[in-house]
């Protein structure tokens, strides 16, 4: 195989850019909730990384590139396998691993979100080792590793579904089985707001993020040696940043009308929430169908937010469900209707007809029943033998609703 220097570098740009990311998750997290948690926050977002590295080395890479079946790839301890078939053209075998092990590293961070400030930190390492091991790395393989989906022409270019929703599907599935925060929802059932310490550190997370998805979705290429990757990489960056701009403007018109005055968390969920759902078709649809995923993304993330906190009663601290998994799925269905045809089949809005956006709603509805499935069985072992909740309060602090404490007796939680 002959290597190309310009290819290369584009991939290993591509995956510093997305381990960057790690700080913006952390900051995004650590800002949207309270200061007492702010250590147990930070330790789990370095630690979904660390953990998730030597495991998907170990064990993930194998299962979701390796030449197996059409649903599961094969066991190849350390990669030491050949990948020639899955290689792109001129990116050596290491360059593309680390690649895609920031990906991984990145679908676990998103779960520690919604299941913040409530959770053990070693229930957190348990699952995020489950994630890195095998319910990524499946689902992986059905769409980039040569498996089914694939094989359908399914299409989720930089990872809406195979990233993100298969994180925001975790993130439903824990903080569901793990309960809300003490004081989050009164005698009446109504939720109450628990603030965050501090939105700065919020803001520059969303920044970061915002930032390092151009490396995300750019570099998604993995090459820039041709015209037409050239080509595509602009269309990526410009779709990318436009359909974050839109469903950020969205949202801050919607919420201005909606609640007398423009939500400034909900606000920066949107920006993330247009980035998800772009994700998946950046490369297939042209400008115009960028800011209209964009809208949609920005109406959504709202609607949902409010939907898993009043109506189902789910606590997502950070609006992580809302933000990756249902944004991730609506981006994901939203090609399907908007690709032109440019890398991939014509979507119902350009000629393609209902057979593409089919497939999407099929790839989708896959991925949600498989990493549900297992992520429920996951979290229940746990729940069962170490336990999913942290209950002790430090320094014999009471907690009162709302997020407020007072000296007192210790107390323990649900």
């Amino acid at each position: 195989m002959t290597f190309s220097a310009v290819n290369t570098i584009w991939v290993l740009l591509g995956a510093a850019l997305v381990f960057f990311m790690q700080a913006g998750f952390a900051m995004c997290e650590a800002g949207f909730t309270r200061a007492k948690n702010t250590g147990n926050i930070l330790m789990k977002n370095l630690m979904d990384f660390c953990i998730g590295t030597p495991l998907y080395w170990l064990v993930g890479f194998g299962i979701m590139f390796g030449a197996g079946t059409a649903a599961f790839g094969w066991i190849d301890p350390f990669i030491l396998g050949d990948y020639s078939h899955i290689l792109p053209a001129g990116v050596p075998l290491w360059a593309y691993a680390i690649f895609q092990t920031v990906f991984c590293a990145t679908s676990a961070t998103i779960v520690s979100g919604a299941m913040a400030e409530r959770t053990k930190f070693s229930a957190y390492c348990v699952y995020s080792a489950a994630i890195s091991l095998f319910i990524y790395p499946v689902s992986g393989h059905w769409i980039w590793g040569g498996g089914w989906l694939s094989a359908l022409g399914f299409h989720d270019f930089a990872g809406s579904t195979c990233v993100h929703m298969v994180g925001g599907v975790c993130a439903l599935i824990g903080a569901k089985l793990l309960g809300p925060r003490i004081g989050k929802y009164g005698k009446d059932g109504k939720p109450r707001a628990i603030l965050g310490h501090n939105l700065s550190i919020a803001a520059l997370g969303v920044f970061i993020l915002w930032f390092c998805w151009f490396g995300f979705n750019g570099a998604s290429t993995v090459g820039m040696d041709s015209d037409e990757l050239i080509v595509s990489a602009g269309l990526v960056f410009f779709n990318t940043n436009l359909a974050a701009a839109v469903a950020t403007l969205t949202t801050m018109i919607f919420t201005w009308l909606r609640y007398g005055k423009p939500d400034v968390s909900m606000t920066f969920n949107a920006s993330l929430a247009g980035l998800v759902g772009i994700t998946a078709g950046c490369d297939a649809v042209n400008p115009f169908g960028a800011a209209i995923i964009g809208l949609c993304c920005g109406f959504a993330v709202v609607l949902s937010v409010e939907f898993f906190d009043k109506v189902v009663k789910i606590d997502d601290p950070v609006g992580a469900i809302s933000v990756h998994g249902v944004c991730g799925a609506l981006g994901t269905i939203l090609t399907g209707l908007f690709a032109t045809g440019i890398s991939t089949m014509k979507g119902v809005f350009y000629g393609g007809g209902f057979k593409f956006l089919g497939v999407q709603l099929l790839g989708v509805g896959s991925v949600i029943a498989w990493t549900a499935v297992v992520i429920t069985v996951v979290f229940s072992i746990i729940k069962a033998t170490i336990g999913l909740r942290a209950f002790r309060l430090q320094h014999h602090e009471r907690q009162q609703p709302g997020g407020g404490r007072t000296r007192g007796h210790s107390r323990r939680g649900r």
